[in-house]
């Protein structure tokens, strides 16, 4: 930044403010160094001068008159630049201030906007465990896998197909026997998973473990080839006879979920200015890094690497400064605070460089 370019109206950021300060003191050191070194030379040649008036006896006089005027405006000149120099000083240290608190309200700030995405997700994650498991008791679902007919297979896609049309958040509902085979699903006409086994899948086998009605399963983000390989997330309960929430289990109804309509919704709405949205990266991670949702559209491809890593996220709701892909950047962070005793683990990363930084400048 130079000086000609702060003009009258224009909004400054917090380092703006900073990097004008320094730079003001930056000027204000040389010129002070220059004033110094001229008072040198002058302090010098007034030496000369009354040395010279000494010899010159009476006609040197008036010389001398002169050297000493020299010598005092001088000293006087010592005493100017000493206050000019305790006057940079408190600019720094005034710089220094509005720096510490600057880094702190972005860190801050970062760390508020982490934590209310991750809310959001906890929150709307939440209702698909509610939706699972109250589903997994619907009538015509145990019917189905009670009777084992074709005609109850066909009735539970349709009840299915109902429940679809009022969830939209959802690719698809599927039916399983406890074999692990699939039965029936609700988006028949777009997804043909029926007669395919789904024993192996983590949503499956974590259903079937259940105790009781009021657990579920559940299967985080991955490419689920029963939709295509669209980017979801599989919430299941068991289905229990007679719909008892202690009954034997007869099978496993799966919502698979569309994470990235949720996902890419809550990142695309994070309050960040258009002017920092270019140098700023927003995400979901899991415990290692693996990136679940991000701004920049690397889900399943990247881990977030950085100094300190496991110490950023090893706490609640924090923020760091340190080189992110080399670099420096603020890095905002809030764990998943979890929401009616559900909580996904998961981690809201928000990354911003600093773009007023010497070595981030292009």
């Amino acid at each position: 930044m130079q000086v000609s370019e702060i003009t009258q109206g224009k909004k400054f950021t917090l380092e703006e403010v900073v990097e004008f300060t320094d730079l003001i003191a930056e000027k204000l050191d040389n010129a002070i160094d220059k004033v110094d070194n001229i008072n040198h030379k002058t302090h010098v040649l007034s030496v000369n001068a009354s040395i010279e008036a000494a010899r010159a006896g009476t006609f040197g006089r008036p010389f001398g008159i002169v050297a000493a005027n020299m010598s005092e405006l001088s000293d006087e000149t010592i005493k100017i630049t000493e206050r000019m120099r305790k006057d940079t000083k408190e600019i720094l240290e005034v710089g220094n201030l509005i720096k510490s608190q600057s880094r702190e309200y972005r860190g801050n700030r970062l760390s508020d906007l982490a934590l209310v995405n991750i809310d959001l997700i906890d929150r709307n994650l939440y209702e698909r465990t509610a939706d699972v498991r109250w589903w997994a008791t619907d009538g015509s679902i145990v019917d189905a896998l009670t009777k084992k007919t074709p005609e109850a297979y066909e009735s539970v896609s349709q009840r299915l197909n109902v429940i679809l049309q009022a969830y939209t958040v959802y690719y698809d509902l599927v039916l399983a026997d406890t074999e692990g085979n699939i039965v029936a699903n609700g988006n028949k006409e777009k997804y043909s998973s029926v007669n395919t086994n789904v024993a192996d899948r983590k949503w499956f086998t974590s259903a079937i473990r259940t105790k009781t009605g009021s657990e579920f399963g559940f299967q985080p983000v991955y490419r689920s080839p029963l939709v295509n390989n669209e980017l979801a997330i599989t919430y299941s309960a068991a289905v229990r006879e007679n719909g008892d929430t202690k009954g034997r289990i007869i099978g496993v109804l799966g919502v698979i979920f569309k994470w990235e309509s949720l996902s890419q919704t809550i990142i695309n709405h994070t309050p960040i200015g258009e002017d920092e949205k270019n140098h700023t990266r927003i995400c979901i991670v899991d415990n290692d890094g693996l990136i679940l949702a991000d701004s920049e559209g690397k889900v399943l491809k990247e881990t977030l690497q950085f100094d300190k890593k496991t110490s950023l996220l090893g706490e609640k709701k924090n923020y760091m400064f340190t080189e992110y892909a080399g670099v420096p950047c603020c890095i905002g962070h809030a764990l998943s605070p979890g929401f009616e005793n559900y909580s996904t683990g998961w981690h809201s990363v928000i990354i911003q460089k600093l773009v007023n930084s010497k070595k981030s400048k292009p």
